[in-house]
């Protein structure tokens, strides 16, 4: 089924929560009849690590009218290989949905098949660069919690395993299972991150569109509600609020696939920074309440790899950093192998059983890599030590040394002067993709 309700977005739009709630209400009524009077919905935000999406607030809103109208609301976050969310998380998301009615994704044990994509057609999509079959994985509760529909909420934002986030990623990763998501993270390292990051049509991509064209229809109807934020320049303001901060530049929201080629289009245009020169210096914030893992960290390097330049040093400043990995087993198999290059990475994942049956840690470490083209260098709180961030292949700074330079609150996105020289300043990786003109 392909029907768009809702398409608002724009380069300069800076939709109002009042806006954006309404718009969004609208969209319910008219999607609500399917439900019947005594229906049941399935919401699928993403988790804390996507906080800046606004999913949480449209989460709210969800529940708040399908429960209104008499519909059994359960949420399940798209946690992949995240940790569930704690109390206090979810409160902080999700203020005004009860938390009674949210279920946790375990990767590993709660999934079930709904088919698989034969070798040939993987080796293919990917050009030669995997050579296996793909399973496409959900969450039970997808196909045997006897909803009547299910509501994928989540951002568009350029993405290092699939190019541009979310609409079936949210599904087969989100709520995925342990290979469907190794070999997927896999698919795409082996391709080459910066020939997928910030473009609608990768490999990856293909596989999901084709997991939904071929078994979708075990699935309850999915109504996908994407958003594409950006932040707001310093001349704009926003309703009623401060100058700066993150806008809300489209809303979409329909069944199939042409809003998520909507929202990719216009996250496209607000959320990749072309840069004439490469970066010499790059300096990188990551927020201590989103960024705990190198796992999730290291956008701090995905994002800005394609501007960085050789010779350059990229500073990440990094003061919840607590671990590597969000899962325990892939944080132990990052101390062990480290952040190398590809080529390492490919060859240890042949001849180490341990490595090669967890794939999307190996994908991980070959994009938390710098190629040995410039320096990487973390400035960790207390979590981490001097020894543990070396021992992964990446320098080392200290963070008290490293804020006291580079004040976060003074320092504009993009160029700035120091007393080293120039640089260039990213508050928040998770929320575009820099890279060169001539390159991109």
């Amino acid at each position: 089924m392909e029907k768009t309700f809702l398409s608002k977005g724009g380069a300069s739009l800076d939709l109002s929560g009042a806006e954006a709630d309404s718009l969004f209400s609208e969209t319910l009524s008219a999607v609500r009849p399917a439900l019947g009077k005594t229906g049941s919905a399935l919401l699928i935000p993403p988790d804390v690590t996507r906080f800046h999406s606004r999913a949480g607030f449209f989460t709210d809103i969800a529940c708040r009218e399908l429960s209104a109208a008499g519909i059994r609301v359960t949420v399940l976050p798209a946690l992949g290989t995240h940790m569930a969310l704690t109390g206090a998380e979810l409160a902080r998301m999700f203020p005004n949905t009860p938390p009674s009615l949210f279920r946790v994704h375990d990767w590993r044990n709660d999934v079930v098949e709904l088919g698989r994509i034969e070798k040939e057609w993987i080796e293919k999509v990917t050009e030669g660069a995997v050579s296996y079959d793909w399973p496409v994985q959900v969450n039970k509760l997808l196909r045997d919690g006897g909803f009547d529909l299910i509501v994928s909420l989540g951002q568009v934002v350029p993405h290092e395993v699939i190019g541009m986030a979310n609409h079936a990623k949210n599904i087969f990763v989100g709520t995925g299972g342990k290979e469907a998501i190794d070999k997927s993270h896999f698919a795409g390292a082996a391709f080459g991150m910066e020939r997928m990051m910030g473009r609608a049509e990768t490999p990856v991509r293909a596989m999901f569109d084709e997991g939904l064209r071929r078994y979708g229809d075990r699935l309850p109807p999915i109504l996908y509600v994407l958003t594409v934020l950006s932040a707001r320049s310093g001349a704009e303001t926003s309703a009623g609020g401060p100058r700066g901060g993150l806008a809300l530049r489209g809303l979409y929201a329909g069944f199939g696939r042409e809003c998520f080629e909507q929202a990719a289009a216009l996250a496209r245009q607000v959320n990749v920074d072309l840069l004439d020169e490469p970066v010499k210096k790059a300096v990188v914030y990551l927020e201590p309440e989103e960024f705990r893992t190198t796992w999730l960290g290291n956008k701090a390097i995905y994002r800005t790899r394609m501007a960085m330049a050789d010779g350059g040093e990229l500073l990440i400043i990094a003061p919840g950093l607590e671990r590597f990995g969000e899962d325990k087993g892939i944080d132990v198999l990052i101390r062990k192998y480290g952040y190398r290059p590809a080529r390492v990475i490919r060859e240890k994942a042949q001849a180490r059983p341990e490595l090669a049956d967890s794939l999307s840690a190996a994908a991980h470490l070959i994009h938390g890599s710098s190629e040995g083209r410039f320096t990487v260098r973390y400035c960790p709180g207390p979590g981490l030590s001097r020894e543990e961030i070396e021992s992964v292949g990446y320098e080392w700074g200290g963070i008290n040394e490293a804020m006291n330079r580079y004040d976060i609150n003074k320092l504009k996105t993009g160029w700035n002067a120091g007393d080293d020289g120039r640089f260039f300043f990213v508050p928040n990786p998770a929320l575009g993709l820099w890279a060169l003109k001539d390159s991109f």
